[in-house]
């Protein structure tokens, strides 16, 4: 049998835990679950397996074994298990799906939560030309959110996300062709006051862009950048306000199209 990768071996995982992938056993302790990893994988790799036989006894050993420690222990940090199964077995190896694992995998997106190179894949398919300084604190981000340091990932994703706006705002003062336009955004001195400015502007001039630009212009700009901002604010002077993994997870999400719009008006800007 040939060696499965980390996500190989992670997508099984989730799909087991999901119950999207039928196996022989209730998968309620870490040797279970193994042993259910190798049965799908088995499966997948087209050997035709009927519940409760794995061909030639196949079981992860060696590095895939390895691997699926990693990825347990992965799962642990990323608050999708929880260690112990009932009153009577409640520590490690028994381990069950805990509510905010359950909304996750319901939803399938979990690879988005797999580690920092995975998330900096995402975020650079989406919006190609991704500045690296972005790039930096959204990674910072990312590695923040899984070690649960969620007040510094809110925090970082805020910087990264006042950071775009400010990108944009150089393609504007680098054409003459729009800059007049945005002067009064320019003279003001918070990063407050240029967003403010600078919506008020483009609301005025909304009709001018073309659909595909125009489209979602409110939301995936205004509406997003407004929400983490106000997180971002809220994590990072003493309020008291918690973020919870939930809300941290949404805004994580959230960057992407707000940064692909960003974007797309810096191509605009720039003709």
């Amino acid at each position: 049998m040939r060696e499965h990768s980390y996500e190989e071996i992670r997508s099984a995982g989730l799909d087991i835990l999901a119950k999207r992938e039928r196996v022989s056993w209730t998968c309620s302790q870490y040797a279970e679950l193994a042993l259910g990893v190798a049965e799908v994988l088995c499966r997948r790799d087209g050997d035709h397996v009927s519940i409760g036989a794995v061909p030639g006894g196949y079981e992860l050993r060696g590095q895939e074994a390895e691997t699926l420690r990693e990825v347990f222990w992965d799962f642990f940090r990323q608050g999708i298990i929880t260690l112990g199964f009932d009153e009577a077995h409640p520590n490690f190896p028994f381990f069950c799906v805990s509510q905010f694992g359950r909304r996750l995998i319901e939803r399938n997106d979990t690879y988005f939560f797999h580690d920092v190179s995975s998330y900096k894949k995402v975020i650079s398919e989406a919006i190609p030309k991704l500045n690296n300084t972005t790039l930096v604190y959204l990674q910072e981000a990312m590695q923040a959110f899984q070690t649960g340091c969620l007040l510094s990932a809110t925090v970082m994703l805020g910087v990264a996300t006042e950071h775009t706006f400010l990108l944009m705002l150089d393609a504007i003062a680098n054409n003459p062709t729009h800059s007049q336009m945005f002067k009064t955004v320019f003279e003001q001195r918070t990063i407050l006051q240029k967003i403010n400015k600078f919506r008020c502007i483009l609301t005025q001039n909304l009709n001018n862009f073309p659909p595909e630009l125009k489209e979602d212009m409110d939301t995936h700009f205004a509406g997003i950048q407004s929400v983490i901002r106000t997180f971002r604010n809220d994590a990072g002077h003493p309020t008291g306000k918690i973020v919870s993994r939930e809300q941290c997870y949404v805004l994580l999400h959230l960057f992407i199209p707000y940064c692909r719009k960003l974007y797309d008006l810096m191509d605009y800007y720039k003709k």
